[in-house]
């Protein structure tokens, strides 16, 4: 048997990242790359002192105080942890760990890649041109909203929104509302020229509406009918956090109904499923959860839960523990 600790990995990272591991551990990789079923994230418990998981893997409590549990450390990869019963896991003993700090930028950047793109209707456009539709510029064809000097609504001001909030002002001259639980410094405020606000009157003011907030019971279906007709009608709703933060079929209800203008979703509540609904619509744009996908960010978010893990393993502080 290898003295070495077994590290399982539940889905592939990126090589330069395997290869570091494989060094240091025994490491068991999931070599189809496809979402691992409740008995193979049963066994891979079983058979690690370490599971890296990923957003892709529900990890319950049942789960976790099946007998001879082996794994003492949940390493995910990712910031969000929703996927993870982090109160059961503490129960067995566990520690958890995340990615922070390392995707703030690219998720930022895919938030507002959506906003562009739904609010200047480039999807659609591009999409015309490759059917063969295009018949030629003419003053009103495809009209769209112009983002500069905008107003932009941030649903949960941290790292994320806050990078946002940052490329919106600096970049487009947006003016930001946002909604935290506690104020941002106010040297921040000024330099943005953000003000905190709550969340209705943030929908009612917001040309765009960003939500940024973390997944947890209290934000499930956060942005339901009654908040989508509290927007604007011009208004266009954008989510990087996590599907289940919008009741989609209230979403797809406001958008066929002209309660609001548009949306840009790179989550979803059942993925990789998309519900036909939204697909049907054209003033809706769908990313395939793509927020963090840069090589520069993936293997960032490798190393630092390699960093995780050797700190685990040398009995010292750890860097992310969730």
């Amino acid at each position: 048997m290898s003295e070495k600790p077994v590290v399982v990995l539940t889905r592939r990272w990126p090589e330069a990242i395997e290869a570091k591991m494989a060094e240091l551990f025994d490491l068991r990789i999931n070599a189809s790359d496809q979402p691992m079923s409740r008995e193979q994230l049963a066994q891979a418990l079983l058979d690690g002192d370490v599971v890296c998981p990923t957003v892709t893997d529900n990890i319950d409590a049942q789960l976790l105080s099946a007998p001879n549990v082996r794994t003492r450390l949940l390493a995910n990869f990712g910031v969000g942890f929703n996927h993870i019963d982090v109160s059961a896991a503490k129960t067995q003993g566990m520690v958890v760990t995340n990615t922070p700090g390392v995707l703030t930028d690219a998720t930022a950047e895919i938030a507002m890649t959506l906003l562009l793109t739904s609010a200047r209707r480039t999807g659609e456009g591009e999409r015309l041109v490759r059917a063969g539709g295009w018949d030629g510029w003419r003053p009103t064809h495809m009209l769209s909203t112009q983002v500069t000097g905008k107003t932009l609504g941030v649903i949960g001001m941290g790292r994320i929104g806050t990078a946002l909030a940052r490329q919106a002002h600096h970049g487009f001259g947006m003016s930001i509302l946002y909604t935290a639980r506690n104020p941002r410094p106010q040297s921040e405020e000024i330099e943005l020229g953000a003000v905190r606000c709550e969340i209705d009157e943030l929908l009612q003011r917001a040309d765009f509406v960003s939500i940024n907030c973390p997944a947890t019971p209290e934000t499930q279906n956060l942005i339901n009918l009654a908040k989508l007709k509290r927007m604007q009608p011009h208004a266009h709703l954008i989510n990087t956090a996590r599907g289940d933060i919008v009741n989609e079929a209230d979403l797809v209800t406001a958008l066929s109904t002209g309660i609001i203008a548009g949306a840009g979703l790179d989550v979803f509540v059942d993925e990789p499923n998309v519900s036909q609904a939204l697909m049907d619509l054209q003033q809706v744009v769908l990313l395939p959860h793509m927020g963090s996908g840069t090589r520069e960010t993936r293997e960032a978010m490798g190393n630092c839960a390699l960093a995780n893990i050797q700190a685990f393993f040398s009995h010292q502080s750890l860097p992310n523990r969730v």
